[in-house]
Formats: structure tokens, sequence, C-alpha cells
């Protein structure tokens, strides 16, 4: 192997590129036209043209990465995750083509990369599972037969595929059917497989995956497990290990039952099965043929290079140690950073400033992100993981919510302070977190993003005199200013008194403050800031630990025009695609009533009726791209 194609984009490419370079092999990176200047690319040996934007005119084309392939001389091929990391017909071309691919046989891809198949092998191997229907027979009929003799709760989820896309869980036969077709639609539109099977759902159950490693030679280790239970959407966004609640007899369990599918299947490279765990029972969920957004996890409990791994075994050589002789130290949390809010909505945009935090011994930031950035809507939304190792849990909880405070992605909203107000709950701290840990905790999550008051004050400070110049004289007059903050509108008078300093008076509050580049003193106490305008007298800024969004209403007048008009309209609220118009002119709405489904970042997204409306005009049709702002739907008066 001398030198490695690599299928991927963002930070898995980086992360490939490294450990490659660092064994002496050469990389090529692909790349579609929005990641023409990405990082992935600027830091390979070399780089191809894979053309278009969307997925399936660049990630997705097989012939392109064949094309790429040929034309650089590459020898072997690393699929990443997501994309065609988990599809056996590329891999199959990839080997047909004469090339070595880093991943698991198409034939072992084909047994459990299909959720049945791999149900199926499993309860055949003696790893439990949980009831459900798992046959071919995919009809809707069928499938509310096999719902029924389920019984309910239940769990529909996509046969191929993952990421939490074409999951739903049903509480009652009224659900069903909305489900159902809602699932298959998002299964076709990401895995190009509608297939669907149903299992009994588990309400309160932790999500705990183990990562196993096989080699050409028979031979099959684990590595132990990660706790993946605090996730939005049915996908992680907070991912540790080990596990604060599976004891060492446990983990042999799981580890045991995880080898026993891995070489039921004929497998070979890194994969990961993932168990739903309910006190000491646990069940099968899938097995993903591939390596995991998280495993940088696993690679800091063991001081392993798992990607180091993959390319060894690729070569045909055995694995590097025998099961006694790994071992786990310590304790270790990744987080996914999002470009989403705290309401799990995606967003799209230009990264306007971006620092990562210091990065001592003991954390690690995976990332593809620079000042510049772009941020589309044609891939996945993850921004980069943030991950901490420690020797105690305590400890790397305290290291990476520190971390996230002091790393600054401004442009666009991101997860980072939602990350870290996770990981201070007290619920996770306690070790405490179930799959339901958001539904539940949702709301105190978000409240404890509320910044105080004087976080603002500085935030504002620096919006509003961010062009000023530092030697500016003292002015008798005081200028009155009026911003907002979320819901929150600031009128304040500020006098400038030269070099900087400013007397300041909001309502009762008064205040000397001294704006500087990258800080805002009030009253004697310092604001690390950076502020970056959006347009339109829009700011985005992050004082100290907390993100703001700014709006600078000085020259409004004080009652803004087209309120009630505003009340009367349904805008889009990111881009996206629209894959389905429920709404119809002259319809009477009840709130909560699903009135379009947007596609965006490989999700589905359902706008409803924010209380009882009568539709007046639909200004968009199904299969329409649109944009943020736009007029979606008009109500009636």
């Amino acid at each position: 192997m001398k030198r490695l194609l690599i299928a991927n984009r963002g930070e898995i490419a980086r992360r490939i590129i490294r450990t490659a370079h660092a064994m002496g092999i050469e990389t090529v990176a692909v790349f579609s036209e929005p990641d023409a200047g990405a990082l992935h690319v600027r830091e390979a040996t070399s780089a191809f043209a894979l053309g278009g934007a969307p997925s399936a005119d660049s990630y997705l084309r097989v012939d392109r990465l064949l094309d790429a392939a040929l034309v650089t001389n590459a020898d072997a091929v690393h699929p990443g995750y997501g994309f065609l990391s988990e599809n056996a017909d590329f891999a199959q071309t990839v080997i047909d083509a004469g090339l070595t691919w880093v991943g698991p046989p198409p034939a072992a891809i084909r047994a459990l990369g299909s959720k049945s198949a791999a149900k199926a092998l499993a309860l055949a191997h003696g790893v439990p599972c949980l009831p459900g229907y798992f046959g071919d027979d995919q009809s809707e009929d069928t499938l509310v037969a096999e719902a029924q003799r389920v019984g309910f709760p239940l769990m529909v989820k996509a046969v191929a595929g993952g990421g939490g896309r074409g999951m739903r869980l049903v509480q009652e036969a009224a659900q069903l059917l909305p489900a159902l077709r809602s699932a298959r639609s998002e299964a076709l539109a990401g895995f190009a497989n509608g297939d669907l099977l149903i299992e009994r759902a588990l309400l309160r159950p932790r999500h705990v995956e183990v990562q196993v490693f096989a080699d050409t030679q028979g031979r099959c280790v684990h590595l132990g497990e990660r706790d993946c239970s605090v996730q939005r959407r049915h996908q992680k966004i907070v991912e540790e290990a080990p596990s604060p609640v599976v004891s060492s007899e446990l983990r042999q369990q799981l580890g045991r039952c995880a080898v026993a599918l891995a070489q039921g299947a004929g497998y070979v490279g890194a994969g990961t099965v993932e168990f739903l765990l309910e006190g000491e029972d646990f069940f099968l969920m899938e097995m993903n043929t591939r390596l995991q957004v998280e495993h940088p996890v696993t690679e800091a409990l063991t001081g392993l290079d798992l990607v180091e791994w993959q390319l060894r075994v690729a070569r045909g050589e055995p694995l590097p140690l025998a099961q006694e002789q790994i071992s786990f130290h310590g304790h270790a949390i990744e987080v996914r950073l999002c470009a989403e809010d705290e309401h799990y909505t995606p967003h799209t945009g230009r990264v306007r400033h971006f620092a990562e935090p210091p990065l001592p011994s003991g954390l690690r930031f995976d990332h593809a992100l620079e000042t510049g950035s772009e941020v589309t809507p044609h891939y996945d939304a993850m921004l980069g993981k943030l991950i901490a190792h420690a020797p105690t849990r305590t400890e790397v909880i305290e290291r990476l919510a520190h971390a996230l405070d002091q790393t600054v992605v401004l442009g666009l909203p991101t997860n980072r302070a939602f990350l870290a107000a996770c990981l201070r709950h007290p619920v996770f701290q306690g070790g405490g977190a179930l799959i339901p840990f958001l539904a539940d905790e949702g709301d105190t999550v978000r409240g404890m993003l509320q910044p105080p008051p004087d976080a603002v004050l500085a935030g504002v400070l620096a919006a509003a005199f961010a062009q000023a110049p530092q030697a500016a004289l003292p002015c008798p007059f005081a200028r009155p200013l009026r911003w907002q903050h979320a819901e929150q509108v600031l009128d304040m008078a500020v006098r400038e008194q030269g070099q900087g300093a400013l007397a300041v008076t909001v309502g009762e509050r008064r205040a000397q403050a001294r704006v500087a580049p990258g800080r805002v003193v009030i009253d004697g106490i310092t604001w690390p800031v950076v502020a970056v305008p959006l347009g339109a007298g829009r700011w985005q800024a992050q004082a100290g630990a907390h993100t703001l969004a700014l709006a600078d209403l000085s020259h409004a007048p004080r009652e803004r025009a087209g309120g009630a008009s505003a009340a009367r309209e349904l805008r889009a609220p990111f881009n996206g695609k629209l894959i389905a118009v429920h709404a119809t002119p002259g319809a009477a709405v009840a709130q909560g009533e699903p009135l379009l489904v947007i596609e965006s970042m490989k999700l589905e997204h359902t706008l409803a009726a924010p209380r009882h409306v009568t539709v007046e005009a639909v200004s968009v049709v199904a299969g329409q791209q649109v944009a943020p702002g736009q007029l979606l739907i008009t109500f009636a008066a």
C-alpha cells in the first residue's frame, strides 16, 4: 500500500491522512465543488475533483471515485464513514479494479449491513435480540399486521444505513402509518433502500456499543464498550468510555457476543456492534461495518491508533495485539460539535471566526474548520469532535466542558454551549443519562444557556464599538444605543471617555467599561469577547463561554413594522428541499398539525402549525429548494 485514496471529506479525511502519512503512505483527497478549498484537499499528497455539490453528484459517484484512483495511481481506498463506507457493491467494485479495500469483505457488509439479516445471524450465534418483524414482505398491510403482533410501543427502522435516519418511535397504532411512510421516504433518500423492520421499543434504555477488530487470519478482539446514550433525533452527540454502568463481567458478556457476531459473518477490519442495555439485559441493535465517528474515545482509552490498525489489517498483517494484551486506562468522552441550534435545527452559512481551545495532553479536536469555511446543506451538520481523556470521569467532564467554553465558532449557530451544558447537567454528571435524557431534560439544559447580564453587555459593546478607534477623543454627550439579544432589548446610553473607556447606563445600572480587541472590561471584570457582523444589523458574539445573537435596533423604529404580518407567515428556518406539502389553501389546521416537510443535511424536518390557523396561500411546491427566510405559507388574518 503506497498511495491511499480517501473516498470522504472533512474531519475523517484529515484523520486518515494524518495516520497514513505517519506510516509513509501517500494520500489522494477527492472533493466536490464546494470543498475545492477544504483543509483535507490541501493536506493530502494530491487531490482529484469529483465535481458536483450534492453527495449524489460527488462523494457517492462510484465511477468518479474509480476514475480518481486510476488517474492518481492509487492502490488502495479508505471509505471513512458515511457516504459509501457500508456499500457492499462499492467495496466489490474497488476489489474488482485491483485495489485494496480498507474495510470488511463485501459479503460481510451484506450480511451485517441489513439490520434484518444481522438479527437473523445474531440469533443463530446466541446474541440476544428484541422481538420484531425482519421479513422481506414490505407491504404496508404486512407491516401493520406485524406491528399489531409485536405490540406498542415499537420502533420502525430502515433496514439499511444508520445515523438515526429512517427511525421512528411509534407509541400507538394511530402513529404507525405516518411513521412507516416518513421512515421509508427518509431511508430511500439517504440509502436508496426503503425496506423497514419493526421491533419492540425499550423506552428508557442505554445505547452501549462494542468496538471489534478482526484480521484476515481469523482472529477477532474487542476493544471495550462506549456509552452513546445522549442523543437527539436518534443521533449521538456525546459518547464515553467506559460506560458508567457496565461492570467487568457485563463487559466480557458484551464483548463475547460482539466477537461472535463478527466472526459469524466472516468479518475483517474495524466494526461496531450496537446494543440496547436495560439493567443487566442487552439486545442487539445493529452492526456498523466501518470505523465509527466516536472511535477516538476508544483510542484515548487504549492508546491505540485504529486507523493504523485498519491499514495494517488491509495489508494482510495480523492484529497487533491479542485480547489479553489490550488494556484500558482512565476515562474518555467525545462531543460532536454541530451546526445546529439548541432546538436541534440545522443551519448553514460561513464560519466568520474560528479558534480552537488550547490542546494540552488529554485533549484532542478532530475537525475541518477554519475561518471562512462554508457549511452547506449538502452534507452532515457535524463540524468536528472534541475528545478529552483523564484518569477519572469527573476530571474528564471538567476538562471537556472547559475546552468547549474556550472554543469559538461564529458565523452560524452551533451546539457548542449546549454540549457544555449537557456535560454539566447533574443527571449526566451522576452517570444517569439514558437515551431519553434530552427528551426529559432538554428544556433544563437549554435553561442553562442563559447568559448573565454582563456577558450580554460585553457582547453588545464589542459589536457596537467594533470599528471605533481606540484613541477616540472624549465626548460630553451620551450616545443612545438600542440592541436586542433573544427577546431582551437593551436601551442604553454610552458616553465615550477616550482611549476606549466608556461610561454606560442601562436602566438603573451604571458601569465603567473599556473595549479593546478581543476583550471588554466591565467594572474591572474582563470578558474575552469576539463579535462578527452577519449583515443587516445582525451580529453574533461570544462573551466568555456564552454565545449571543445580537441585533442593532439603534436606528430602527421603536415598533418595528411587520409584526402583525409576521404572525401570519410561515417562513423557511433553513436551507433544504421540500419533499412534502400537506397544507392546502382554505384548509383549517389544528395546532401541531404537519404543514410541510423539508429535507436538510440528510434528515427530514416537519414544520407544524404554530396554532389553530386557516391556510390562505401556499407559496411553494414539493420538490422545490428553499432558502432561510423564504415565505412558505400565509395564514388568514
